[in-house]
């Protein structure tokens, strides 16, 4: 696989992603919700009652620290969804395909293109989130909880993990459908296994310490290996060029 092709296929999606504003700001209103609200969260429930316990407080922020891994599902949706089904509508994919450039090389473009901005979206996120959370936990706890060994593995292992996992379901399902929205909210549904992970952390039934972490990892990364191979399969050139009309 050449790599220079695909990011020539990145490359010329990244243009036509910067002309939707939609999805651009949609990637950074989320960001702006949880980076800011998250932490306000914190802020009122300290200012009204004082009842956030300074021993309950590291449990609470993992968690929270968490909806960095669920963003990371949500975000490249619209991406990715628009890069196939897209260029489909509009007729511009048949001559991407007629080019000498192979399955691999078009769906690895199509995948940094969708990854990029939603990986960059959440990693500047997660520092205003984390400065914000210090500042108004500092005192409570009389340390900096972050950065730390979780936020670590969230941002540097999951998160990425989990944007391949959403785009590679994504081609799959974009690969048979004809409609934006409808790929969207197929491609949602993974976010569902994800909530039930923070829910559970939320309530004390699973901790999301650095070894469970690590775990859920593991299987991100098998689930992403299958992905890409059912998306592979999935994106029959012939068929497109003979049947998506």
């Amino acid at each position: 696989m050449r790599l220079s092709k695909s990011w020539t296929v990145a490359a010329k999606d990244l243009r036509i992603f910067k002309k939707k504003k939609v999805i651009v700001y949609s990637i950074v209103f989320f960001q702006i919700i949880v980076s800011v609200g998250l932490p306000l969260i914190i802020k009122v429930a300290e200012s009204r009652s004082n009842s956030v316990r300074a021993a309950a407080l590291p449990q609470v922020l993992d968690s929270f620290s968490f909806w960095y891994v669920i963003g990371s599902s949500i975000l490249p949706l619209s991406l990715a969804s628009y890069s196939l089904i897209g260029e489909k509508v509009q007729k511009s994919l048949e001559p991407l395909l007629a080019t000498p450039t192979t399955d691999e090389e078009i769906l690895a473009g199509k995948s940094i293109a969708a990854a990029l901005p939603g990986l960059a979206a959440t990693y500047l996120g997660a520092t205003l989130f984390m400065v914000l959370m210090d500042r108004i936990t500092h005192a409570k706890l009389g340390y900096l909880y972050y950065p730390n060994w979780n936020m670590a593995v969230i941002l540097l292992v999951l998160t990425p993990l989990t944007i391949i996992y959403s785009i590679g379901v994504n081609i799959l399902i974009s690969s048979r459908s004809n409609d934006v929205r409808s790929a969207q909210q197929l491609g949602a549904l993974m976010v569902l296994p994800l909530g039930l992970i923070y829910v559970l952390s939320e309530t004390r039934v699973i901790s999301l310490s650095v070894t469970n972490l690590l775990i859920i990892a593991a299987i991100l990364a098998a689930a992403d290996v299958a992905a890409f191979i059912l998306a592979k399969a999935a994106f029959q050139r012939e068929e497109i060029l003979t049947r998506w009309k």
